[in-house]
C-alpha cells in the first residue's frame, strides 16, 4: 500500500544581488510584523483580553496604510500574512501548555526566513519564481522532487554561515511501508559508543564537535577581540565561526540519517529509552558531549522514519534500570556507578557488557509491552491529538 506523505525537500540556491535584497527586506519585514503583532497580544493579555488571527490581519492593513510603515507595501504580503499564522499557531500551543510563551524575533539572533503559500510563488518546468521578483531562483537541484510533485509552500531561509536555502513542501506518494520482516531490536544511547544495540554491535561516536574543537575555539577568540557593534571585521569573524559550527552540525545530521534509515529498513520493531534530554544537558560535566551527540535529534529521525516506513518505536521509561538488571536471571544489582563498564551477576555468573546488556534488557521490555500491552501509552501528540507515530512507552510500575 502506498501512502502519501508531505516532506520537505531542501535545496541550497544562489540569489543575485537583487534577489538577495529583496529577501533581506522580506525578512525584516516579517520580523517587524511578528513583533508588533506580538507585542498587540501582549498589551491584551494585560488586559485579560484575547487577539486572535483575524484581528492581527486587521491590524496589518491599518499598518501599511501609516506613513511609517509604508515600506511594508514593497515586500510580498504573502510572507506578513504567514508570520501571523504561525504566531497564531504558538498562541495555540502556549495555551495548549506545549511551549512557552512566544518572542520577539532579534534582528542578529533569529532565524531568517519567509514563507510563501501557492500565491506567492511560480513553480513551472522545474523553476521557482517568488512574487516580486522577475527571475528564477538559482536553485542546486541536489535530488530531484518526486514526480508531479507541486510544492504547496515555499520556505526561503539564510543561515548564519550565510548558506541561502529554499525548502518545498510536496506530498510524496513514493513512501511505502516497507515489508514486515519480524526484526526487533534494543537501543541503548551512550557517548563512548553512539548506540550498542541488543545484537551485540557498537557504533562508534564520530564526536563531530570534537574533530573541530580546536578551529572552532581559534575562531572564537578572534571574533572576542573584535570591537563591539556592527562593523566588518566583527561580521567576518562571526561569519566564520558560524561555518565552522555549520560544518559540524552538517556532518552529524548526514551521519544520524544514514543511521536511523539502516535501522529502520533492518527492523520492525526499534526499542528505546526515554530520556529527558533538555534536563540531562543541565549536567556542565556532560552537557558538551551529550549536545554532541544528538540523542533528540537521532530518536525524531527515528520516529518519523517509522512512520513512514510502517515500523514500530517503542520507548521505555527513563527510570527502568536496564543497566543494573542482569539480562539472563533477572537480578537486579543495587548500585551501577558510571565508571563500571563491565560486571559479572553474584547470583548466576554471567559477565555482562554494560552497554549491552541494557540494550538486551530494553529489548525485552519492549517485547513485554508488545504482547501483553500493560503499561502502554501513546508518547508525543500533535495539536489535534493524535500520535505523531506508532509509538508506545513502557511506564514503571510502582
Amino acid at each position: 500500500m502506498t501512502t502519501c506523505v508531505k516532506r520537505a525537500f531542501k535545496y541550497r540556491f544562489h540569489p543575485t544581488d537583487a534577489q538577495a535584497a529583496e529577501l533581506s527586506r522580506t525578512f525584516g519585514c516579517v520580523r517587524k510584523v511578528y513583533n508588533m503583532a506580538l507585542a498587540a497580544r501582549t498589551e491584551a493579555w494585560t488586559r485579560q483580553e484575547r487577539v486572535n488571527y483575524n484581528q492581527t490581519s486587521a491590524m496589518l492593513t491599518v499598518w501599511k496604510k501609516t506613513e511609517e510603515l509604508a515600506y511594508l507595501n514593497e515586500v510580498s504580503s504573502v510572507p506578513l500574512q504567514q508570520c501571523l499564522r504561525h504566531l497564531q499557531s504558538a498562541f495555540t500551543n502556549f495555551f495548549g501548555k506545549r511551549a512557552k510563551y512566544p518572542r520577539f524575533k532579534s534582528r542578529k539572533k533569529s532565524r531568517k526566513s519567509a514563507e510563501y503559500t501557492t500565491s506567492g510563488f511560480r513553480f513551472r518546468d522545474g523553476k521557482l519564481t517568488l512574487a516580486k521578483m522577475s527571475a528564477p531562483l538559482d536553485i542546486v537541484w541536489s535530488r530531484p522532487l518526486p514526480e508531479s510533485a507541486s510544492p504547496s509552500t515555499v520556505t526561503v531561509s539564510q543561515d548564519a554561515a550565510g548558506r541561502w536555502f529554499v525548502s518545498m513542501l510536496c506530498e510524496d506518494a513514493s513512501v511505502k511501508p516497507l515489508p514486515v520482516n519480524g526484526n526487533a531490536i534494543g537501543i541503548d544511547v551512550g557517548l563512548h559508543h553512539l548506540l550498542t544495540l541488543s545484537t551485540g554491535e557498537k557504533i562508534a561516536n564520530p564526536r563531530h564537535e570534537r574533530r573541530d574543537r580546536a578551529r572552532l575555539a581559534l575562531a572564537q577568540r578572534r571574533l572576542a577581540k573584535k570591537a563591539r557593534g556592527d562593523g566588518a571585521n566583527r561580521r567576518k569573524a562571526r561569519r566564520k565561526v558560524a561555518k565552522i559550527h555549520a560544518r559540524i552540525a552538517d556532518r552529524r545530521r548526514d551521519h544520524l540519517h544514514k543511521l536511523t534509515t539502516r535501522l529502520v529498513r533492518e527492523n520492525q520493531t526499534l526499542v528505546i529509552e526515554d530520556l529527558t534530554v533538555r534536563n540531562m544537558v543541565k549536567n556542565h560535566t556532560l552537557a558538551r558531549a551529550i549536545s554532541d551527540a544528538a540523542w533528540a535529534e537521532f530518536r525524531n529521525m527515528l520516529e518519523y522514519k517509522a512512520n513512514w516506513y510502517g515500523r514500530e518505536v517503542i520507548a521505555v521509561d527513563r527510570f527502568f534500570p536496564s543497566s543494573r538488571l542482569c539480562s539472563t536471571c533477572g537480578t537486579l544489582r543495587a548500585r551501577m556507578p558510571l565508571h563500571v563498564r563491565t560486571w559479572t551477576c553474584e547470583n548466576c555468573g554471567a559477565t555482562h557488557d554494560r552497554d549491552v546488556n541494557a540494550a538486551k534488557n530494553l529489548l525485552a521490555a519492549g517485547l513485554a509491552v508488545t504482547v501483553c500491552g500493560a503499561g502502554v501509552r501513546p508518547q508525543r501528540s500533535t495539536p489535534g491529538g493524535q500520535p505523531v507515530s506508532k509509538q508506545k512507552t513502557l511506564r514503571r510500575e510502582p
